[in-house]
């Protein structure tokens, strides 16, 4: 008799669910190009120091970069 479908409206809760759980997958692929990064970032290094054995210059910060792991790590395990 009708010809006409109701849509479905897709419910928000579940789709917020998958939104939220979909972005770990991609923080996950960061995390992974990071770990190249951070490997390019060792061989430079000790490049750079091999070629300057005598030098104190910080190729890269890792100062920096090993505190934000840190806030990464503590904001992961719920910890405050």
């Amino acid at each position: 008799m009708y010809k006409y479908k109701l849509k479905e409206e897709e419910d928000p809760i579940k789709k917020f669910h998958e939104e939220r759980i979909m972005v770990f997958d991609s923080l996950e692929a960061r995390l992974e190009n990071i770990k190249k990064l951070l490997r390019q970032g060792k061989i430079e290094t000790v490049a750079y120091y091999r070629e300057n054995p005598t030098s104190y210059t910080v190729v890269k910060g890792t100062d920096l970069i090993n505190d934000y792991i840190n806030d990464i790590e503590i904001l992961l395990k719920g910890e405050e």
